[in-house]
């Protein structure tokens, strides 16, 4: 354990990881501090810039943009009383209520502080539990990666929207888009239409770009016309050792509920958020202090949505399944790389990934050094007009999908799949479902069949594996308990 930390050390530490992660946290700053353009739009975005990078230079670049708008929402929470990303919508209950008292530095500066202590604290946790769970996860074999493969959809579909049908169609639309192609077993042609570039299937990098950001533009658009100005002016206010001493135990135990969120897949940091102040306010002996300008709950917003950075990685990395949205896009970066995420990936890329768990902690600590230093001028991006910002926007989107095998049947994809995002979020679909079910969707597939070759045809196999059935029984769980819990709910109305 401590020699691959070491290697990780060692790989980390090169003149390009560094580099790149400073850029990738001063965009994912910009992006996080422009209200709208989230964490995620900007992951899927410059993903293709990681095109030929070095596996791991790409991934740490791509965290940097996670943690960087992760932290970023909370510069126009506190300012303009608008959440960056939805991460940050807790913050606002105090920060803008600060930053009309006169004290914005201050609010600045603690959610800088929280979200860097929480960001460390999930990503050691990570690098000490994450290969723990990989070895656990070598016993897998198909059954268990179906069961494991059906677990992700569902508790996706069902956490990701109010309306769990909707999650579940989306899934189900999802799968559908992932047969486009040659069977995998027999190589025969499904839903091609005749057409060459379908026979080769959906690819996963315009299909995520259109889904998450041409559909984030198509949005924008409405509002055009419109800037954003700063309406509290930013003041260079401290915040002392002793406040930081004083407020340490409402971050840490933040730090701790967002790391649990973050590794249970589809929960997300939104959810981190808010449970996490809620919780600061239950144990406050104040309470009434919060939503009046508090530094505690911007503390516990802050700690909590920055932690479930690393912790959404766990599953990722171990088990292939991504933690939310942001994890779901990288994994489409690590398959880019010819890196399948699993328990193998421990086993065949034992420096990258260590460099990349390693590499998560130093992210944390330059986006608390970039943040400190610059944090007047990433405050000078909301006031950046929609109508400059949007065709910068479409080219890179553009770029990156023509890019992935310079054709512009991508490009086609990319704006198909687009207008697809853009009308189901109009009609409250979430779209995250679909993409995970794209990536999956292979997955659930062949392992099934491979599971019923092993098996001569019987499903029976499914259920006599104890990690197979307990996958099976969960994803079951995660279907009917927030039905339940909905009916529950309307009969004690």
């Amino acid at each position: 354990m401590l020699e691959n930390i070491l290697l990780g050390l060692v790989g980390t530490f090169t003149w390009n990881n560094i580099l790149f992660i400073n850029v990738g946290m001063a965009l994912g700053i910009i992006f996080g501090a422009l209200p709208g353009l989230t964490a995620t739009m900007g992951v899927a975005l410059l993903l293709p810039m990681t095109f030929g990078m070095d596996a791991a230079t790409g991934i740490l670049m791509l965290l940097g943009i996670y943690c960087g708008g992760t932290y970023g929402g909370s510069i126009t929470a506190i300012l303009i009383n608008t959440p960056g990303t939805p991460a940050s919508a807790a913050t606002v209950l105090d920060g803008y209520t600060m930053a009309k008292q006169g004290h914005a530095g201050k609010a600045l500066r603690m959610a800088l502080v929280a979200s860097t202590i929480g960001g460390i604290v999930s990503a050691l946790i990570l690098l000490l539990v994450a290969p723990q769970l990989a070895k656990m996860a070598l016993k897998f074999g198909p059954p268990e990666y179906f069961a494991l493969a059906i677990f992700g959809l569902t508790i996706i579909s069902a956490v990701s929207s109010k309306n769990i049908a909707k999650g579940l169609i989306m899934g189900v639309i999802g799968m559908y888009v992932s047969v486009i192609g040659l069977d995998p077993m027999d190589a025969t042609a499904r839903l091609t239409f005749g057409s060459s570039y379908l026979a080769a299937g959906i690819n996963l990098i315009p299909a995520l770009i259109g889904l998450f950001a041409i559909s984030e533009i198509m949005t924008k658009i409405r509002g055009i016309n419109q800037t954003v100005e700063v309406r509290n002016e930013f003041s260079n206010e401290k915040v002392t050792l002793k406040e930081v001493r004083a407020h340490l135990k409402t971050i840490l135990k933040s730090s701790f509920i967002g790391t649990f969120i973050g590794a249970v897949p589809g929960t997300g940091a939104a959810i981190a958020s808010f449970l996490s102040y809620n919780e600061a306010k239950r144990s406050s002996k104040t309470p009434e202090k919060f939503g009046t300008g508090h530094l505690d709950g911007i503390a516990a917003s802050e700690a909590g949505n920055n932690g479930v950075t690393g912790a959404t990685l766990i599953p990722l990395l171990t088990l292939g399944i991504p933690g939310d949205a942001i994890t779901a896009v990288m994994l489409g970066a690590l398959m880019m790389q010819g890196l399948t995420p699993g328990p193998n990936l421990f086993q065949e890329h034992g420096p990258m990934v260590y460099t990349v768990m390693v590499g998560l902690l130093v992210v944390n600590i330059f986006m608390y050094l970039q943040a400190h230093y610059f944090i007047k001028l990433f405050v000078n991006v909301t006031k950046i007009p929609v109508n400059l910002l949007i065709p910068i926007l479409v080219t890179l989107c553009v770029v990156g999908a023509y890019a992935v095998n310079n054709t512009i049947f991508d490009v086609r994809v990319m704006l198909v799949f687009g207008l697809m995002g853009y009308i189901f979020v109009k009609w409250s679909f979430p779209v995250t479902p679909m993409l995970l079910a794209i990536i999956l969707g292979p997955m659930v597939e062949t392992s099934l069949r491979q599971s019923l070759i092993i098996s001569e045809g019987s499903y029976a196999i499914l259920f006599t594996r104890p990690i197979s059935l307990a996958f099976i029984i969960f994803a079951f769980v995660s279907i009917f308990a927030p039905i339940i819990k909905n009916k529950l709910i309307t009969k004690a109305r």
